[in-house]
């Protein structure tokens, strides 16, 4: 015979009722925001005699405000490639395909010896056990080439990230090396493609707790906060704000995408170049620069009560 039903229970299913679907995973449209035209102003003016291509996205998550410039322009995405190759790692650690504390064999196949002089991993033994977080720790706080190749390779190559970009409504944002048929966008934009309002949506998603799953977004999103490239946008931010972000750089592109925890609420940037005559390796490349003062800007638009400035002698660090 049936219980009755606890009163309890009806308060209950009530409430449930009243709490809305899930987030979908899908990127968002400006549809449903606000174009900030003093924003938008800003931006113009920090890019105005840029000498080359730039993208930027920017849009404040609680308000909805929004400005752009080329926000659906595919670009380079350098190491911020980095950052579909984390989600994917993470969609088969969540199916159990991967174990995220377990030790896995690095195999010699994923290193690429152009890179071993400047990594970490030019001192490990090739087959030696490493745990798998550790390779994504590689991967995103010192941005590490070869830890990443080997988790590319690890997850299915490039095609499978670029599957599951797909599934997710990415349309744009594509793993081009080492994947087949990508050859000719390999060529054009490098290991990856993106658009800026694709690239800050990823980490919308993972901020919000759809990506994967809640356990997962959480973890990722911890990861993205322990970089070591802190000279760009990052150095436009008070030290005590708390920011998840990926750089990305090659000769002709400097790229970063961040988003912040600001006191008045979070809001996401993604600027990226292309085709930039200033190619040098130097603090003062016209795209770091570039990527400093829309940083700064971004942040003085959102917290206009902040007084915070670098202190002196700030750039003896970066």
């Amino acid at each position: 015979m049936c219980s009755p039903r606890s009163p309890w229970a009806f308060v209950l299913g009530l409430l449930l009722l009243l709490v809305p679907p899930a987030a979908s995973a899908q990127p968002t449209s400006d549809t449903t925001h606000h174009h900030d035209a003093e924003l938008q102003a800003l931006l113009d003016e920090a890019v105005a005699g840029f000498r080359g291509e730039v993208g930027i996205y920017v849009r404040h998550l609680p308000s909805g405000r929004y400005a752009a410039i080329q926000p659906d322009t595919l670009f380079p995405t350098a190491s911020m490639i980095k950052v579909p190759i984390l989600l994917k790692t993470f969609d088969l650690i969540e199916k159990d395909s991967l174990n995220y504390t377990a030790k896995v064999a690095v195999d010699s196949d994923s290193i690429d010896y152009q890179y071993s002089a400047y990594e970490f991993s030019a001192q490990m033994t090739p087959d030696e056990p490493v745990e798998l977080n550790k390779l994504i720790l590689l991967m995103l706080t010192l941005s590490e080439n070869n830890a990443s190749l080997w988790l590319q390779r690890r997850v299915g190559t490039g095609t499978a990230i670029n599957a599951w970009l797909d599934a997710h409504g990415y349309d744009h944002t594509r793993v081009n090396s080492r994947t087949e048929g990508r050859q000719a966008a390999y060529e054009r934009h490098g290991w990856g493609q993106t658009t800026p309002r694709e690239m800050a949506e990823l980490l919308v998603m993972i901020r919000e707790g759809r990506a994967v799953s809640r356990a997962a977004s959480d973890e990722m999103y911890r990861a993205l906060t322990r970089t070591f490239w802190d000279d760009e946008a990052l150095a436009a931010l008070p030290p005590w704000v708390q920011a998840a972000s990926k750089q990305g750089a090659v000769s002709q592109s400097r790229s970063e995408v961040a988003l912040v925890n600001a006191p008045h609420g979070d809001y996401v940037l993604c600027i990226i170049t292309d085709d930039q005559e200033d190619t040098r390796w130097t603090h003062d490349n016209e795209g770091y620069a570039l990527i400093r003062t829309v940083s700064r800007r971004v942040w003085n638009h959102f917290e206009p009560d902040s007084d915070w400035a670098p202190a002196p002698g700030a750039d003896t660090y970066h």
